[in-house]
């Protein structure tokens, strides 16, 4: 806990209502979500310049719900979602919203998509939810520890793989076309080599993974602030490290990488490096 030092700021008292608030949000969401899931829906492109990042009703009707029950819940704290922007405060809480982390998945009827509910105190990430309401799976973690709840109500811990060799980890990203900046392809490529094994397409749901000892090394780049920011306490509170590529905070987004443990971590950046040089 000593690297998240604003986490022990904060009073059991304090964690247990903003954690329930957090699952309430993952509560109201859901609806609005399944409503449009494997349905024919309209589909929006953010995007210009020929890329394609695209919105659709459920992503804002997501939104627009946790929007307003925060508003109820805490209306002095502040909050950035991907589909509304920023609302300042001077509170030290920020929620950071991703209504739908993997449109893509989520247009193309795939379930490796999730809503995610981070909250940042001072600018850290304390607290994360992330909820995959079509599974009726729940990963969260705050006050230290990270969980997964499966459909049956069924809740146990997360905890990380003791994976200490590259040649042995399982390498997770969600598309190889979104490593597009200098080199980045390449780093990639360079971890992939050698790890054991790479799987593609798993957006937030890679990294739940990584946090229950199923996958070993995540490795991203372009991610925003409502990417990253509930994720890092679910990896984080199990054992695991995320920092972007350079070793600092992974909060503001960019160059993401994740892993079960602080050697695995090391030797990834490492490789990266030296592909970067």
């Amino acid at each position: 806990m000593k690297e998240r030092g604003d986490v022990t700021k904060l009073s059991a008292r304090e964690i247990k209502a903003l954690l329930a608030t957090a699952h309430e949000l993952a509560d109201l969401s859901a609806a609005p979500i399944m409503k449009f899931f494997r349905k024919p829906l309209d589909v929006e492109n953010k995007a210009s310049g020929g890329d394609f990042d695209p919105v659709t009703a459920a992503d804002k009707a997501a939104e627009r719900v946790i929007r307003k029950r925060l508003a109820q819940a805490f209306p002095d704290h502040g909050i950035l979602g991907e589909e509304y922007g920023a609302q300042a405060s001077d509170s030290p809480y920020t929620w950071v919203i991703d209504p739908i982390d993997g449109t893509k998945a989520f247009i193309t009827g795939t379930p490796l998509w999730g809503t995610l509910i981070g909250l940042a105190h001072h600018g850290r990430a304390v607290l994360g939810v992330m909820n995959q309401p079509f599974t009726g799976e729940r990963i969260w973690a705050a006050g230290g520890a990270s969980f997964w709840r499966t459909a049956d109500g069924r809740q146990r811990r997360n905890r990380t793989r003791d994976c200490a060799r590259l040649e042995d980890a399982m390498l997770a990203t969600t598309s190889p076309d979104l490593l597009q900046g200098p080199g980045e392809l390449e780093a990639f490529l360079a971890l992939k080599a050698r790890a054991r094994l790479t799987r593609y397409g798993g957006d937030c749901y890679a990294y739940c993974l990584l946090a229950a000892g199923h996958v070993d090394l995540v490795v991203e780049t372009g991610l925003k602030p409502h990417d990253v920011m509930a994720l890092i306490p679910i990896i984080e509170q199990a054992g695991g490290r995320m920092t972007n590529w350079d070793g600092g905070p992974a909060e503001a987004g960019g160059r993401i990488v994740a892993a079960g443990n602080a050697k695995l971590h090391d030797l990834a950046l490492r490789r990266i490096a030296r592909t970067l040089k």
